[in-house]
């Protein structure tokens, strides 16, 4: 078992019962009508399950003797504390400063860490997906996302 990729692992594994544990203090509500819970709850449940799937794997391909690259880490474990930091302060400041400037920041900072140097290029697309991702989901989907103080 490559020790990289089971900090990688387990450090997502993490970061999902995080998700889940603040998800659980915002209100849920149903499929039909959901919350600004129900989201990152789903999130952070995909998260430990996925992790827990390759930590079984690493653990079985150990035991096997086989060593096989399945998941591309980031580059480095900086990488991707930066990354899981980065979601982390989204997560935690999701309803004070409320969802569109939550996107736009947040996809400004992952780019940032993921190595896209341009912020020419940063900018745009962070602003354009934040904006998509409002319309998908606040418009179009009718889903309660925090307002913050932006009031979108």
């Amino acid at each position: 078992m490559n020790r990289e990729e089971a900090i990688g692992g387990i450090v997502i594994f993490l970061f999902g019962v995080v998700t889940t544990f603040f998800s659980l203090k915002m209100p849920l509500g149903t499929f039909r009508m959901a919350g600004t819970g129900l989201f990152p709850l789903c999130l952070g449940v995909l998260l430990i399950v996925l992790s827990s799937l390759f930590l079984i794997k690493l653990y079985l391909q150990k035991k096997e003797g086989k060593h096989v690259i399945t998941v591309q880490l980031p580059s480095s474990i900086k990488q991707l504390m930066l990354f899981l930091g980065a979601m982390l302060l989204a997560t935690l400041f999701f309803n004070r400063l409320g969802y569109p400037l939550v996107a736009f920041l947040l996809m400004v900072s992952l780019l940032k860490i993921l190595g896209m140097k341009r912020w020419r290029t940063v900018l745009p697309l962070s602003f354009i997906t934040a904006i998509v991702c409002y319309f998908l989901f606040v418009q179009w989907l009718k889903i309660p996302l925090p307002r913050g103080w932006i009031g979108l």
